[in-house]
């Protein structure tokens, strides 16, 4: 008996308790958004909702985006994921040059398009998790040799890594190397290869700090004390913390929080998470957990179950790159890492942000309709994963 095609298989129903949490977190974000921003959009731009305007717009072509990435096979990205790559990095390289990055807080992060701004280091988690899922793929049991699995990997990552770091944005090139560790150790890496990633990694980190001057050093003092320089390096963590503290168990409500009338900064965008502790207590900021949760479980859930090497790979690097990016930003908020500008994935006020996560579920959503092609009695599926180590 001959194997079916895949193609030739009915197409099973995407997972939609992944869309139904992600439709909870955008409704969730969007009145946050509105309530952290509305003070700050009148008195800057004479329009409360000058800001959500914008995120409903970039929600609705993030929704586009979902819709096409789950509705394309997810093969037919695995062959663009090298052009992918190479546009990326070259945006990566234009957003350093003078007059074409946008700055804003002493960083260099954005492309300025009109009156729309592209945040190149957003795409970059989404393209170096498509390219190292399908470089991954093709390498097999290789991935494990040194010369020909550790190294190569260490240059892919560290290029867009460096590239991110010079913005200066440490918070991201942080999720971006972690990410790609995940996908890596998925892929069959070698446990001492792992374990010297770790070491160089923290050797690395401590040259970091051993360099760290200016802006960067408050913050890791501002990390350890934020309350030796409260209205100095301190303030962004410690007016977070007291936005956490004062909502209790059930908040103050939604629209009465204190802390957005520009005392917690960023509210609407990095320390959102601290208004929705105010505004709907710790009642609400387990809520928002719990749907990250599931966003998490059905991610994984999905990788276990994808029809071949690549979706799983693709499926796992694509679930950490929202689970990270969410527990990083959670933990700047209540000071359990040193400030850094990340957003809340499907929540913050961002534009690149949003619409690289939307579109990161449409394509785990496409993985889970794949169906797996039953083995014949004369086959027997082997794992193409090496999960064992």
């Amino acid at each position: 008996m001959r194997p079916v095609p895949l193609e030739q298989l009915e197409a099973k129903r995407p997972d939609y308790l992944l869309l139904a949490s992600t439709i909870a977190l955008l409704v969730l974000g969007t009145l946050m958004v509105y309530s952290a921003s509305f003070v700050v959009a009148h008195n800057e731009f004479n329009d409360d909702a000058y800001f959500l305007v914008r995120q409903l717009m970039w929600i609705a072509a993030g929704l586009v985006g979902l819709l096409i990435s789950a509705r394309i096979d997810y093969r037919r990205w695995r062959s663009l994921s090298l052009p992918i790559m190479f546009v990326c990095i070259g945006m990566l390289v234009l957003v350093l040059v003078p007059g074409i990055g946008s700055s804003s807080y002493g960083a260099v992060r954005w492309i300025k398009l009109g009156p729309v701004q592209i945040q190149p280091s957003e795409i970059a988690k989404l393209a170096m998790t498509l390219y190292l899922a399908d470089w991954l793929a093709r390498r097999g049991p290789i991935v494990g040799e040194l010369l020909k699995g550790l190294l190569p990997f260490g240059i892919i990552v560290g290029i867009v890594a460096a590239l991110v770091a010079v913005q200066p944005d440490l918070g991201t090139t942080a999720i971006i190397i972690a990410v790609a560790a995940c996908v890596f150790f998925v892929g069959g890496a070698n446990l001492w290869h792992i374990t010297l990633l770790g070491v160089t990694g923290i050797g690395a980190g401590l040259v970091v700090l051993a360099h760290l001057s200016g802006y960067q050093l408050e913050r890791i003092r501002a990390f350890l004390d934020p309350w030796s320089d409260i209205q100095g390096s301190g303030w962004h963590t410690a007016q977070g913390l007291i936005a956490l503290g004062s909502g209790g168990l059930f908040g103050s409500g939604l629209g009465n929080g204190l802390q957005k009338y520009y005392w917690v900064p960023n509210a609407h965008t990095d320390a959102i998470f601290a208004i929705i502790g105010e505004e709907l207590g710790l009642v609400g900021c387990l809520g928002v957990l719990m749907l990250f949760g599931v966003v998490a479980w059905r991610g994984f859930l999905i990788a276990w179950r994808g029809p071949d090497a690549f979706a799983r790979l693709f499926a796992t690097g694509l679930t950490c790159m929202l689970t990270i990016q969410t527990l990083v930003n959670i933990a700047v908020v209540t000071n359990s890492l040193p400030y850094t500008g990340v957003t809340l994935p499907l929540v913050s006020f961002g534009g690149s942000s949003t619409v690289i996560s939307l579109v990161a579920i449409g394509l785990l959503l496409n993985i889970s309709r794949q169906p797996v092609a039953p083995a014949t009695e004369h086959e027997r599926v082997e794992p193409e994963l090496a999960y064992a180590h």
